[in-house]
């Protein structure tokens, strides 16, 4: 149809030959139908290429911008079908459907059309340019409707029955005296109803983080539930800049920076005195600013540490240590692995009105009373080095630094737990011997560590069987052997898996358990690090002397039925 109707034109004097030339090279170029790259180049007019079509074929042309579509029209046709053959259904009368078209020769198109609807087809024609804006127009609307079907019908109220409206609001950190109804917010506009939806829904689904991803062709708002991430929504794409503008003010950031990652914070309250806060991070990728929101539940928060998940002879070598009046308590393990929690509740034991606590932490996740805790902020200097230093002119007993990244740092530290103070803090290393040759390789000499430490904690999160759908199950003895199960304990304990169910949205899984190792720097284990052992000669002495390794540990929790022989593989390695 593309040449009949470029012949057309030229024979009509409505372009010229060379304009139709010109089209017809940018067609090849970027696809699409001719009449719309002749409209996009200004050689026609879009009501005289209309006018022109109809009088061609006999059928009505109609203006679109003039029609305000139904949604319930609209969702008759797939938007998948409406792109690929540039229609849109505009309006329904008894058993026949009046579609818009842009190309009315293609039979094709309106044979899929009828198909799909049941309707006989009227065709009227309109503008390729318009039918595409409105398209994108219309189908954005018939998504956001889709979307609130699939969070449960996107129903504030329904979300949030368990609270009075008049309980919920964002309010600034510093004043919680004021905020934002988020009742009444909720009414203004789409885009800051669907933010306020995600944000309550991820707190109902007991969500860690939030992941809102903006892609070429693509948008998606993932949760992670359990340490899993699980998508939950594919809002419009042409939303992605709303929301992020909608979440960077929430979050008192600069919404016209898009270039540079900015970090932020939320505060939500609901109902009477419950507050959570959203840890927000938005970075620059390559289709849009995609942004991280970390949940912050105090109330959720695990300060008990007989509840961590230690074993007992763990849980004695660990309070043993904490419990010393200087030296060095390291716990050590990736992003997302705990070892805030863990550091918390033994700060949490050991704050009494007779010690003077002070934490450097970036961030500060939550706040305590009776605790000095200081923000980080690198571009003005104020790192961990840099307040370590401020620390030790402070008369401090018990101090906290957020993470060892660099020699300084570390130099600082281990200064301070040979003087007489109690230090904790946090490596990123894969275990507990590693984490001994990560700080030789900072340059600490080895007399150092072994006089500073007093323990090193490493750490895995896994997920847990969920309680209301688990069933037994029988597992391959290949597969209990792979795992490192004991060959004395197959066939003496019952393995669970989870059959999915309402509670644990169907995956099976419900909450998580730490997996532990705990190293106390026994005597022979000094000597072996002031003779340059390797990790892995470490490692060996460490077992001899009864130390428990992660994959061990969470071999343990499957031996009890907490956890399944997926996890133990999927979240700690082999002993070699």
């Amino acid at each position: 149809m593309a040449g009949r109707l470029g012949e057309l034109l030229v024979r009509e004097n409505m372009i010229s030959l060379v304009e139709l030339q010109e089209a017809q090279t940018a067609q090849k170029q970027e696809g699409g139908r001719l009449g719309y790259h002749l409209i996009k180049l200004g050689f026609i007019e879009e009501a005289d290429l209309t006018q022109f079509l109809a009088k061609q074929y006999g059928v009505p042309a109609i203006n679109l911008s003039d029609f305000e579509i139904d949604s319930d029209i609209i969702k008759l046709i797939p938007k998948e079908v409406a792109e690929k053959h540039q229609v849109i259904p505009v309006n329904r009368a008894g058993a026949s459907l009046i579609v818009a078209i842009a190309d009315p020769s293609n039979i094709f198109a309106i044979d899929e059309v009828k198909f799909i609807t049941g309707y006989n087809i009227e065709v009227v024609v309109a503008a390729e340019v318009s039918i595409r804006d409105a398209i994108e127009k219309y189908y954005i609307v018939v998504e956001a409707e889709d979307q609130e079907d699939a969070l449960g019908g996107m129903d504030f109220d329904s979300i949030m029955d368990d609270f009075a409206e008049e309980d919920i609001e964002v309010t600034e950190l510093e004043d919680l005296g004021g905020g934002i109804d988020l009742a009444k917010a909720a009414e203004d506009a789409p885009v800051v109803k669907l933010c306020n939806l995600i944000l309550v829904d991820a707190i109902k689904k007991g969500a860690s983080d939030i992941h809102i991803e903006p892609y070429e062709k693509e948008f998606r708002v993932r949760y992670r539930i359990d340490g899993s991430l699980y998508e939950v929504m594919r809002p419009p794409v042409k939303l992605k800049n709303a929301i992020a503008s909608r979440v960077k003010i929430m979050s008192s950031l600069d919404i016209a920076e898009r270039r540079l990652p900015q970090d932020g914070r939320i505060k939500l309250r609901i109902g009477k005195g419950q507050e959570m806060d959203y840890r927000v991070s938005v970075c620059p990728t390559l289709y849009g600013e995609k942004i991280v929101l970390r949940l912050l539940d105090k109330s959720n928060l695990q300060l008990d540490m007989t509840k961590l998940g230690l074993d007992e002879d763990q849980l004695v070598v660990w309070k043993e240590a904490i419990l010393k009046p200087f030296g060095m308590c390291l716990v050590t393990g990736p992003t997302g692995s705990g070892k805030t929690t863990t550091l918390y509740s033994a700060l949490s034991s050991l704050n009494t009105p007779e010690v003077n606590i002070s934490t450097a932490e970036d961030p500060v996740e939550f706040n305590f009373a009776g605790i000095n805790q200081v923000q980080q902020h690198d571009d003005i200097g104020l790192n961990f080095a840099a307040t370590l230093r401020s620390f030790l002119r402070q008369d401090p007993d018990i101090i906290m630094v957020g993470e060892i990244r660099d020699f300084e740092t570390a130099e600082i530290a281990v200064k301070a737990a040979l003087t007489g103070h109690l230090v904790l803090s946090t490596l990123h290393t894969n275990d507990v011997p590693s984490t001994v040759t990560r700080m030789l390789n900072m340059g600490i000499e080895p007399f150092l560590v072994t006089a500073a430490v007093n323990v090193i904690v490493a750490q895995r999160l896994g997920r847990r069987v969920c309680q209301g759908c688990r069933e037994p199950i029988d597992l391959p003895r290949d597969a209990l052997l792979r795992a490192q199960v004991p060959e004395d304990k197959i066939g003496t304990f019952q393995a669970f898996k989870g059959s999915g169910c309402e509670a644990c949205n169907g995956t099976g899984f419900k909450g998580r358990i730490a997996f532990f190792e705990v190293l106390k720097m026994y005597e022979p284990l000094k000597d072996f690090i002031l003779n340059g052992a390797s990790t892995g000669e470490l490692k060996q002495e460490a077992m001899k002397l009864g130390f428990k390794t992660l994959r061990q540990s969470a071999v343990s929790h499957l031996l009890e039925g907490v956890t399944t022989i997926e996890e133990v593989t999927r979240v700690t390695v082999n002993d070699e």
